[in-house]
């Protein structure tokens, strides 16, 4: 016995109340979500891949030594998500990042945070070497 036409129906709109993403796609709503960075969090320059690579692995093993290198990044230009900023107060925003974490290391925080810091560097280093823009 084959299900008839308006059984169909039914078992459709049951499965769209159960998954509301099958009923959003074709309504054609666009969502757009940013995420709010803090000062440190921002001051992360955008560096060359390799670079930024280089920093993650620094962090890695001397948690805080690769944020101190990027700083020195955005002196030499590096752009960062803080336009407004003079690069003087980038700069020192990312020395207190490094401070922070070679002070914290102590109790595993900083060592955490400086590989997460360095995973960041790669992950915005891919948006600036694939020439996605990052407006976050």
């Amino acid at each position: 016995m084959e299900p008839s036409h308006k059984d169909a129906e039914t078992a459709a709109a049951a499965a769209a109340a159960a998954d509301p993403r099958a009923a959003s796609s074709s309504s054609g709503v666009v969502v757009q979500v940013r995420e709010k960075k803090g000062p440190l969090r921002a001051a992360i320059p955008y560096m060359p891949f390799p670079v930024a690579v280089i920093c993650l692995f620094l962090n890695t093993f001397v948690p805080g030594l690769g944020t101190f290198v990027s700083a020195f990044a955005v002196l030499c230009g590096a752009r960062t998500d803080l336009p407004d900023r003079h690069v003087c107060c980038v700069f020192w925003l990312n020395i207190a990042a490094a401070l922070i974490q070679t002070l914290t290391a102590i109790v595993m925080v900083g060592w955490i945070m400086s590989i997460f810091w360095g995973m960041d560097m790669v992950i915005l280093a891919s948006y600036k070497e694939q020439g996605i823009p990052q407006q976050l």
